[in-house]
C-alpha cells in the first residue's frame, strides 16, 4: 500500500498498451481547429459584408478607356480625349460590374460554401445592383440607336438567374456582359456610333426607374405592421404584397440600398452624357435632389440588425426610413423624365445665332405637362400649405387689394393640389412596356423568390 493512496495498476504484459491505447488527446486540437475556423470564418464574413466605396464616373470612364488599348489593367494610361455620346454611361456599367466580380469575397450570391452561404445582406446587396444594371442594359438595346448587337448580347447576360453556381456561372455571364460592353466602349471611342441627342433616353431609363422604385416602396412598406405610418406615406394598404416574413426583413432593406448605390453612380453617368440636354430642359434642381435622396438611403446603419420597431418605440423602423426614400426618389424620377422628355440638346450652330429664341429647346407640349405634374407631386404637401396660408394671409393683411386690382384672384391652385399614391404596377404590369422589357422583371422576380 502506497503512502498517497492506490496506485495505478501496471500492465502485466506488455501487450496490454498496444491493444488499449487513450485517445483522450485527439479531440483538443480538433476543437481547436474548429474553433481556429469558426473565427476566420466569422471575420471573413464580416469584411466581405462591407459595403464597397463609391467610383467618380469620369474618372472610371477614363480608366475604362485607357484600358482597351493597354494589355495591362493595372497600368492602363487614363484616356480622356472626346468620346461618343454614351461613353460614360457604358464605362459606368463596365465598373459596376467590375465592382461585383472584384469586391472583397467577389460575387457571394451564388456561394456554396461558408461563409458566403452563411451570409444574406451583402447578397441582397448585389441582387439590387444587379438589376439596375439590368434596367440600364435594357434602356440601352431599347432605345439607343447604336449596333444592337454587343447591347444585346450584355443583356441577355445580366437576364440569367443571379444564384447559378454551375457553368456558365453567374460570374461566368456577367464577365462576358462586361466583354460586350467592352465592345461598345471601343466603338464610341472612336466616335463611330453614339446615343441620340435627345431626352428620350434618359427620359425613358427614368420612367423604368421609378416605376421599379415604387415597386420596392411597396415590398419595404410590407413589413411594416403599423397602418398608422403607411398612411402618412400614402401606401395604398390594400396593394401591399404579403406580409414580409422577419427573416427576410434585412434582405428588402439591403437590397434598397444595393439599387440606391447603383443608381447614384448610373444618374451621375447620365448628367455626365446628357448635361446639355438637362441645362436645356432646366433639370438640374431635380437632378440635385434625386441624389440627395438616394444619398440619404446610404446612410452608414450603427445597428448590429435591421429593427423593425412600430410608432415610438425603443426600437426604429430601418424598413419604414428606406421606404419614405425611395418613395420621394420615385417621385422625382417620375418628374424628372417628365421634364426631359421630347428635349433636344441645343445644335452648335444654334448657340452661335443671334436670334435668342433660336436658343430654346425644343419640347413637346405633353412632355412639358407630364413634367410640371410630375414635378408638383413630388413637392411636399406641407409647403403647398404654408404657401396657402402665406397668400391668406397677405389677402387679410390688405383688404383694399381687390379693390386696387380688381379681378385678381390669389392663386390657390398649389394648395388645391395632393401628391398621388405611388403607383402599384410593377414591371410586369406596365402596359406600355415593350415586348422586349418583359424578360428582366421575370428574371428579377425568380431572384426575389429564391431569397426565401
Amino acid at each position: 500500500m502506497s503512502l498517497f493512496g492506490s496506485r495505478k495498476a501496471r500492465p502485466t504484459r506488455p501487450t496490454d498498451i498496444l491493444e488499449r491505447p487513450d485517445y483522450g488527446w485527439v479531440w483538443k486540437p480538433l476543437l481547436g481547429l474548429v474553433v481556429v475556423y469558426l473565427v476566420v470564418t466569422l471575420a471573413l464574413g464580416a469584411w466581405w459584408s462591407l459595403t464597397p466605396d463609391g467610383f467618380d464616373v469620369q474618372q472610371a470612364s477614363a480608366e475604362q478607356r485607357g484600358r482597351l488599348a493597354s494589355d495591362a489593367p493595372g497600368a492602363a494610361p487614363l484616356d480622356t480625349s472626346p468620346a461618343g455620346r454614351g461613353a460614360v454611361i457604358i464605362a459606368t456599367q463596365m465598373t459596376l460590374l467590375d465592382t461585383l466580380l472584384d469586391k472583397q469575397g467577389g460575387y457571394l450570391r451564388n456561394d456554396m460554401l461558408p461563409p458566403g452561404l452563411w451570409l444574406d445582406n451583402m447578397p441582397a446587396w448585389e441582387l439590387g445592383v444587379l438589376k439596375q444594371a439590368r434596367g440600364e442594359a435594357h434602356t440601352l438595346v431599347e432605345k439607343s440607336a447604336m449596333q444592337p448587337g454587343a447591347l444585346k448580347e450584355a443583356q441577355e447576360r445580366l437576364d440569367g438567374d443571379s444564384q447559378d453556381w454551375l457553368y456558365p456561372s453567374t460570374e461566368h455571364r456577367i464577365a462576358k456582359a462586361r466583354d460586350a460592353y467592352a465592345v461598345v466602349l471601343d466603338d464610341l471611342n472612336q466616335q463611330r456610333d453614339a446615343l441620340p441627342a435627345e431626352g428620350d433616353v434618359p427620359a425613358y431609363w427614368l420612367s423604368r426607374v421609378a416605376r421599379r422604385l415604387d415597386e420596392l416602396t411597396y415590398r419595404l412598406s410590407a413589413s411594416v405592421a403599423d397602418p398608422e405610418a403607411l398612411r402618412e406615406l400614402e401606401v395604398d394598404v390594400d396593394q401591399l404584397p404579403g406580409r414580409t416574413p422577419w427573416y427576410r426583413v434585412d434582405d428588402i432593406f439591403f437590397e434598397a440600398r444595393g439599387q440606391a448605390w447603383a443608381l447614384e453612380h448610373l444618374l451621375a453617368a447620365m448628367v455626365a452624357d446628357y448635361g446639355d440636354v438637362m441645362a436645356a430642359a432646366d433639370a438640374e434642381p431635380l437632378v440635385e435632389r434625386l441624389q440627395a435622396e438616394l444619398k440619404q438611403a446610404q446612410r452608414t446603419l450603427w445597428s448590429p440588425v435591421v429593427l423593425n420597431g412600430t410608432g415610438f418605440g425603443i426600437f426604429a423602423n430601418h424598413s419604414l426610413m428606406m421606404a419614405a426614400y425611395t418613395q420621394r426618389a420615385a417621385k422625382l424620377a417620375e418628374a424628372l423624365s417628365g421634364r426631359l422628355a421630347g428635349v433636344s440638346a441645343p445644335d452648335a450652330s444654334l448657340n452661335q445665332s443671334a436670334d435668342p429664341s433660336a436658343q430654346e429647346p425644343m419640347a413637346t407640349q405633353a412632355g412639358a405637362e407630364t413634367g410640371a405634374q410630375a414635378e408638383a407631386q413630388a413637392e411636399a404637401q406641407p409647403q403647398a400649405q404654408d404657401e396657402t396660408s402665406a397668400s391668406a394671409a397677405d389677402e387679410a393683411a390688405s383688404p383694399d387689394a381687390e379693390a386696387k386690382a380688381p379681378g385678381t384672384t390669389p392663386d390657390t391652385a398649389a394648395a388645391d393640389e395632393s401628391p398621388a399614391a405611388p403607383s402599384s404596377g410593377s414591371d410586369e404590369a406596365s402596359a406600355g412596356e415593350p415586348s422586349a422589357d418583359s424578360a428582366e422583371p421575370a428574371v428579377d422576380g425568380a431572384d426575389t423568390n429564391a431569397d426565401s
